[in-house]
């Protein structure tokens, strides 16, 4: 069951992907391109996710699950939220946080050795030791990028309430998928893993109805802002 769902959460976070990235390709944007890489990376993270369930864990395979799945893709969401809500200023120097957590967390994913084996099948949990470590900054990642992206998503519809229902609820549906997704990764460092396939399938479930939701009835010359994915180019 676990492997059906990640999955079925991996083609939709590829669908999803190839749809972000061909807005960017219409009209580049520094939010759209931030968007498209966290949604890449979801779909990274629930392919090697069902790759290990399917046909067994290796050890890169789980390193390339974790660092996208865990850390990086919940962050580089919020950094797509913080260019369109806030402004380019505040964008690239959440870039620059941005990178320093992504070689940090690269370095320690690919290079810190496994506390505990990978097991035969299952979804994995615990193999990274506590403290100064990957588990770590699963937690910050997850816990950092899903504030910013709802207290965002919150500002965009307090701003569109009057003026635009549809983005105020697809806002919601994003709030409800990152919390998800968070979640999910979250519990995965702390060693709550049973509900992590539920969670993925969960998170880009709505994360994917709330871009529909806020890009498809927005009125003409609304900005199209959301939380955590990217709308279509203005009429």
């Amino acid at each position: 069951m676990d492997s059906a769902l990640a999955l079925l959460a991996a083609l939709a976070a590829l669908g999803f992907s190839a749809d972000l990235w061909l807005d960017y390709r219409r009209r580049p944007r520094p939010h759209i391109a931030a968007f498209g890489t966290g949604m890449t990376m979801f779909a990274v993270a629930t392919l090697t996710f069902y790759l290990g369930l399917a046909v067994g864990w290796s050890g890169p395979l789980y390193r390339a699950f974790y660092l996208f799945g865990a850390i990086l893709n919940i962050p580089f969401l919020a950094l797509g939220s913080m260019f369109l809500v806030v402004g380019r200023r505040s964008g690239h120097a959440m870039a620059i946080a941005l990178g320093a957590l992504t070689a940090i967390s690269t370095t320690l994913t690919t290079t810190v050795d496994f506390a505990n084996p990978l097991p035969p099948s299952g979804v994995p949990h615990d193999v990274f030791a506590t403290g100064f470590g990957p588990r770590l900054f699963a937690i910050i990642g997850g816990a950092t990028g899903s504030t910013i992206l709802v207290i965002l998503a919150l500002v965009s519809a307090l701003r569109f309430w009057k003026k635009n229902r549809s983005i105020v609820w697809g806002n919601l549906l994003i709030v409800g998928g990152t919390l998800a997704a968070a979640s999910g990764g979250t519990g995965l460092a702390l060693g709550e893993s049973s509900a992590f396939a539920v969670s993925l399938l969960v998170a880009v479930t709505l994360i994917w109805a709330g871009y529909r939701v806020a890009s498809g009835k927005r009125r003409s010359g609304d900005r199209p802002e959301v939380g955590a994915a990217a709308a279509q180019p203005p009429i």
